[in-house]
């Protein structure tokens, strides 16, 4: 099982940056599950590895993990930790926030004008489902009603590691560029293994940061990735019309001179490398040893614009 206790921490810190939270020292916040159907309880992510015991339906489990697409890690009632499978007909998110100030759920996401359903008071559990705005969630308490709340860290500390709310696509992109960021550093090996996150190549890179930032599964090789950019129909061959946290593509290096690289085909030339776009022409990539693993670099640098055959959001 891949290593993510060092991964989880740093999306909390990555989250604060997009959705506003901030959690008191002596206030902690879990992810909640309710058991929808009996399911076995595992000691392993898998189906052949031993059944604790069988969840019994509306039992409430905290989920500290996602292993992958198929298994959370999670907590009894008695503190004993599993896998169970992630599949909606076996568990639903109930709660990944709390309420640490007593605070008004509105039916619209403004005081002007919205009605107050009810306070919510200190210590309850909510599901927030979507960031309206930047002052306003949009949340579902444990009774399953739902309306608005102020986002502010005064009222409400937040756990977005196990269930993303719904967020802008801008938001979005911001959210995959700051958990990018936080592997300032992190050494470079081509064919690094998948979601272990102590070395990279540049498409396990950009595939971990949209993991962390969003639970969203891109492909794990940079052609596999430039292809699914292609197929959501956004993508550009010229770099100054990118937008921040799009995805870049480039060819094989050729050599030193933009002559090298007269009569390439952007959209028949094998893709060998991908980065995070940031803007003003810097990419957040990493593709040597010697360059220093992840690192922020312009595209004047190391023919990086000679190379560059089109980009795109992986977002929709």
């Amino acid at each position: 099982m891949k290593k993510w206790t060092a991964m989880m921490g740093f999306m909390l810190m990555v989250l604060t940056l997009i959705l506003p939270q901030a959690a008191a020292a002596d206030e902690l916040v879990n992810t909640k599950g309710q058991i929808v159907a009996g399911v076995s309880f595992r000691d392993q992510p898998s189906t052949s590895s031993n059944v604790l015991r069988y969840l019994k339906t509306n039992e409430v489990v905290t989920v500290t993990d996602i292993v992958n697409s198929y298994w959370y890690q999670v907590k009894d009632a008695q503190g004993v930790s599993g896998y169970v499978s992630s599949n909606a007909k076996y568990i639903k998110i109930i709660s990944n926030a709390k309420i640490i100030y007593g605070v008004n759920l509105r039916t619209l996401p403004t005081t002007d004008g919205s009605k107050v359903i009810r306070m919510l008071s200190k210590g309850e559990e909510v599901l927030v489902l979507e960031k309206t705005n930047d002052s306003w969630y949009k949340i579902q308490d444990m009774n399953g009603t739902t309306g608005y709340m102020s986002s502010s860290s005064k009222y409400i500390v937040t756990d977005f590691t196990i269930a993303t709310p719904n967020m802008s696509l801008e938001d979005q992109a911001e959210a995959v560029i700051a958990a990018g960021m936080t592997y300032l550093g992190t050494p470079y090996e081509y064919g690094s293994e998948r979601f272990n996150p102590t070395t990279f190549d540049c498409s396990d890179f950009t595939q971990t940061a949209f993991w962390d930032a969003l639970r969203v599964m891109i492909p794990s090789d940079s052609q596999a990735q430039g292809d699914y950019v292609r197929s959501l129909g956004n993508a550009k061959t010229d770099w100054q019309q990118l937008k921040r946290g799009d995805l870049m593509f480039f060819s094989s290096y050729k050599g030193w001179r933009d002559t090298d690289y007269a009569g390439m085909n952007s959209w028949t030339e094998p893709v060998t490398h991908v980065g995070i776009y940031l803007g003003n022409g810097q990419i957040l990539h990493t593709y040597s040893i010697d360059s220093g693993g992840v690192v922020v670099e312009s595209m004047t640098d190391k023919q990086w614009a000679y190379r560059f055959l089109y980009g795109g959001s992986a977002l929709q």
